[in-house]
């Protein structure tokens, strides 16, 4: 289940949550620099880097669950941040904690 701390303006979720939330329909937002995306993301993503999440912010999904992902899941929680100081309501933001490096190790697919 998602967990939501009350100073956090987003969820966090596990690898399996994640995939929930992408099989149902959620949007995923890599905000890694160009290379790191390259070399592997889950399949779907839309590439926003962290530095830039604000200034693109109407670039973000309007509608639906949006699922953060970075590498190990700081930059991601930032860009929640980023994301709910735009006007996103927090029920719709989540990051996975663990990042890429925890979705590649539970044997997840990525795209390259």
């Amino acid at each position: 289940m998602p967990t939501k701390n009350p100073q956090e303006p987003y969820h966090r979720v596990t690898v399996d949550e994640a995939k929930e939330l992408i099989d149902s329909g959620a949007h995923v937002i890599d905000v890694r620099d160009p290379h790191e995306f390259e070399a592997g993301h889950v399949p779907a993503a839309t590439l926003i880097p962290v530095n830039s999440v604000f200034d693109r912010r109407d670039e973000l999904p309007k509608d639906g669950q949006i699922v953060f992902i970075c590498q190990v899941g700081q930059r991601s929680a930032l860009a929640c941040e980023m994301a709910a100081a735009a006007g996103l309501p927090p029920e719709r933001l989540y990051n996975l904690d663990g990042g890429t490096d925890a979705w590649i190790a539970a044997g997840q697919p990525v795209e390259t």
